[in-house]
């Protein structure tokens, strides 16, 4: 039986390679390139296929194979195969593009069209990277891609015969959604057995038990409550009750309210800068056009001047965890403010309250375990929802649940994740095989089993989110054209529109806490957040895929990297490093860094992405 810390610890490479090869991709990619090369590819996959299929069950038993360095190797041979393969296929349909493109400028006369425009706009940004438009050197190599992606697979399908592995555990494989199972629709996050922390937590902020005063003899307008606990024990969502509740006591400007709200994320590394402009932005209602620290700082003081604020900073990181950080520099803006104004920090560490200064009075609170019965009544809303206990299939599924519920240890996060899958496949055998999977003992474990019961394309738009920071509001609207301009989405319905297949896959995510909902923008837009864990296990699956760049970065960007995101200003030097990256084919940033020195040298040189698809500016 597989230990499960190892089955953890083996997260990484494994599951990117049961997502990677399971996906229909290279299927996609022999039929595209069928018709140009002149073969059958039905007869090809026919063949290919079922070794595909073998590969993929192979890399989700790894965790307890000795053959993981040698299977390592096969799947990065087969990875780099195929995009050599798509990047040649992408050149072929650019040309096939541009060619439409002429063709039509013959035949049209008058005024330029948005055609015409489009035109002088790809004629502008990109350049032939092949020697022969037409066929030449582009079907050879497009040929011998394919080719590799077939030797590749022919050679591990031996290896993998010759090992002789033991069948897979059936535990592991994915059941699909039953027709009328609910996919879209999401579940609201529950709290449930944290009345009393929150009615405490509140009366710490309003003062009425006496606990986390003003200190009198503290020049601090503010004091703080602090909520510490394990990653995934629900201290987010804690805070999340508890500012929802302050945000309806000042909507109904009800005595002693707040007069204004702030929710802050803090990531191991974050700016200062950034900071203030959200901020700012959420006390406006409008985008922040200024332009320096100081002036932010300054605006930011005019704001909150004589005003009781409520300032919830989430996931404060100790200095000791990840270096020296800035926190009171970072409330420095808000000594200015009323007496009696609150600040609710979360963190892992309670050592972390302690780095927001030496001045500053706090009260610490653990947050609790649930019990067994509220952790059963937790997980069961998410598995089963409004569905009744007391009949026949709902009894049986309530007892086997009973025992799932044990393996999670009392992880909030860990039963919206599970619980979400086992809600849309209300299947006693399923329920049955995942109450035998040792994964499931550990948080990251059961978080695992259940991105391992993604469909094949969401598994890649999942991993594709850990490109962005940590604490990046996800936009459902501006996360679906991205996944559609990768092509990410793919359906059988040639009448749905790929944006509706992108909804779909974004509610799948919310559904099962992949992605949670974090609050609305300034301009009342919905946004999302992935939580710290998920961060983690997104890393590990994209592997170098996905990388992203932020303040204090000072190392090396991985050869391979083919999505990067750009959050610094270490402008000339950073441009110069992308420049060397061949693969390249996302380059987004963040807003408040357009201006940089880093935007200015790429863009003279933009020719040197040839493979890019996205480009956000």
């Amino acid at each position: 039986m597989a230990d499960p810390v190892t089955a953890a610890a083996a997260i990484g490479w494994g599951l990117k390679a049961v997502g990677w090869v399971a996906s229909p991709a290279i299927s996609d990619l022999f039929k595209k390139c069928s018709c140009f090369l002149g073969f059958n590819a039905s007869e090809k996959l026919r063949k290919l296929e079922p070794k595909i299929l073998l590969l993929e069950r192979v890399m989700e038993m790894v965790a307890e194979s000795p053959h993981r360095v040698r299977l390592q190797q096969l799947f990065e041979d087969l990875k780099s195969a195929f995009y050599e393969a798509e990047d040649i296929w992408d050149d072929v349909e650019y040309h096939r593009l541009e060619k439409q493109v002429q063709n039509y400028e013959l035949n049209s006369d008058g005024p330029p069209s948005t055609m015409d425009l489009l035109k002088q706009k790809v004629q502008s940004l990109a350049v032939s990277p092949l020697t022969n438009k037409e066929t030449g050197m582009s079907k050879r190599q497009l040929k011998r891609s394919l080719e590799k992606i077939e030797k590749v697979i022919n050679e591990a399908y031996q290896i993998l015969e010759w090992l002789n592995l033991p069948t897979v555990n059936k535990g592991g494989e994915r059941q699909p959604i039953a027709a009328n199972a609910c996919t879209t629709g999401t579940s609201p996050v529950k709290v449930i057995g944290r009345d009393e922390e929150c009615d405490n937590i509140i009366e710490m902020l309003h003062e009425k038990a006496g606990h986390g005063q003003t200190n009198m003899n503290s020049s601090l307008c503010y004091s703080v409550v602090g909520i510490h606990g394990i990653a995934g024990s629900g201290k987010s969502t804690l805070a999340q009750f508890v500012y929802a509740q302050e945000e309806k006591d000042k909507l109904a400007e009800k005595d002693g309210h707040f007069d204004i709200l702030l929710w802050v994320y803090l990531s191991q590394k974050y700016s200062i800068e950034a900071i203030y402009r959200q901020m700012f932005e959420a006390i406006e209602g409008y985008d922040c056009e200024l332009n320096s620290l100081d002036r932010l700082q300054r605006e930011l003081k005019d704001k909150l001047s004589g005003k009781r604020f409520f300032l919830v900073l989430d996931d404060v990181w100790c200095n000791k965890d990840v270096g020296e950080q800035n926190l009171p520099q970072l409330l420095s803006p808000f000594k200015i403010g009323k007496r009696g104004s609150k600040i609710l920090a979360t963190s892992r560490n309670v050592d972390a309250f302690f780095d927001l200064g030496p001045d500053v009075r706090c009260a610490t609170f653990p947050i609790s375990d649930l019990d067994d019965s509220m952790f059963l009544e937790l997980f069961m809303y998410y598995a089963l929802g409004d569905g009744n206990a007391n009949d026949g299939v709902g009894s049986t599924l309530w007892n086997i649940g009973a025992h799932i519920a044990e393996k999670l240890k009392r992880s909030p996060l860990a039963a919206s994740t599970v619980g979400g899958q086992l809600r849309k496949r209300k299947n006693a055998e399923f329920w049955r095989r995942a109450r035998n999977q040792d994964l499931l003992n550990e948080t990251m474990g059961a978080l695992s089993w259940s991105y391992q019961h993604l469909n094949d394309q969401i598994r890649q738009c999942f991993a594709y989110c850990s490109m962005f920071p940590r604490g990046h509001h996800f936009r459902l609207n501006v996360l679906v054209k991205l996944w559609v301009a990768e092509g990410f989405i793919r359906s059988s319905n040639a009448g749905k529109e790929m944006e509706d297949v992108g909804q779909a896959y974004f509610d799948e995510l919310v559904s099962i806490s992949f992605l949670q909902f974090g609050g609305k923008e300034s301009c009342g837009e919905d946004y999302y957040l992935m939580h710290d864990l998920m961060y983690d296990l997104a890393e590990r699956i994209a592997g170098h895929d996905c990388f992203r760049i932020e303040d204090g970065w000072t190392g090396e960007i991985p050869p391979g990297v083919r999505h990067l995101f750009i959050d610094t200003y270490n402008g000339e030097k950073l441009a110069m490093k992308t420049f060397q990256l061949e693969n390249l084919r996302t380059l987004p940033h963040d807003a408040y860094f357009s201006h940089c020195v880093f935007w200015k040298t790429s863009l003279c040189r933009f020719h040197k992405y040839e493979q890019l698809l996205v480009l956000l500016m």
